[in-house]
């Protein structure tokens, strides 16, 4: 007599599927010594029930005019805990991967991401791993993982929009380094490098759409000013030019 699922939340409140033979006019579908909160007679050959709240391993048996059935172990499930999340923030175009550490993710069935789920991929009870949806705007959201035995919230994680340079000023400065400059833009609160003709600058996030930033030493000319965050970066072409020392 299988059932389907044989696992659930030690709550109660999961839906199983019992198959079997002469199970027409069926009175009681029991999960250990427990009667499940709903029964209903699909066909002779099955049943579905609701199981009571529960731990450990029971035996369900169902009850006919004719007896009372073998037992069939079901197997009662704690919710997830989640610990950590091993990146906390990722592009809005969303494609990465990240793990969620915690316990009782073994049976873990999907991720939700502020509404938008994605189904993981199970590597042990305590750590699951997850392509990361799209997500809808730039922010927080919550982070979701639903198991055999319920869900469980508390961890955020914020998407991430790909920079924009609006503005460098001023745009020209000695070979030498050392100019103080702005760059303004778009998502730039959450920069991680600067980098002008490819060597990186010391900056200072001043919001979201200003950064502080001092010229590394360079060769006289344009270079490509280069702003990177999480989500990706974005290039002023030739937004800086070098300016050579006068020679005497």
């Amino acid at each position: 007599m299988p059932i389907s699922p044989n696992q659930g939340s030690t709550g109660g409140g999961t839906l199983v599927t019992i198959t079997g033979t002469n199970l027409s006019n069926t009175s009681a579908v029991t999960f250990g010594t427990r009667p499940a909160t709903s029964v209903t007679n699909v066909s002779p050959t099955q049943v579905t029930a609701i199981s009571p709240s529960g731990t450990g391993s029971v035996g369900v048996t169902v009850t006919t005019p004719g007896g009372t059935s073998n037992p069939v172990p079901f197997f009662y499930v704690g919710a997830p805990f989640k610990s950590s999340l091993s990146a906390s923030s990722g592009p809005l175009a969303g494609g990465n991967t990240i793990t969620i550490n915690g316990t009782g993710l073994s049976t873990a069935t999907s991720v939700s991401f502020g509404g938008v789920t994605a189904t993981p991929t199970v590597i042990s009870d305590t750590a699951i791993t997850v392509v990361v949806p799209a997500g809808a705007a730039a922010g927080p959201v919550s982070v979701s993982v639903t198991t055999a035995g319920g869900t469980n919230n508390g961890l955020s994680y914020t998407y991430i929009a790909d920079p924009t340079i609006t503005t460098i000023t001023p745009s020209s400065g000695p070979a030498s380094g050392g100019t103080a400059l702005t760059v303004t833009g778009t998502n730039l609160d959450s920069t991680t490098s600067v980098t002008f003709g490819g060597a990186a600058a010391p900056f200072a996030v001043i919001n979201t759409t200003t950064l502080s930033v001092v010229t590394p030493s360079g060769t006289a000319g344009a270079v490509d000013v280069v702003v990177t965050n999480p989500a990706g970066s974005a290039t002023a072409v030739g937004g800086f030019t070098y300016v050579a020392s006068p020679g005497i």
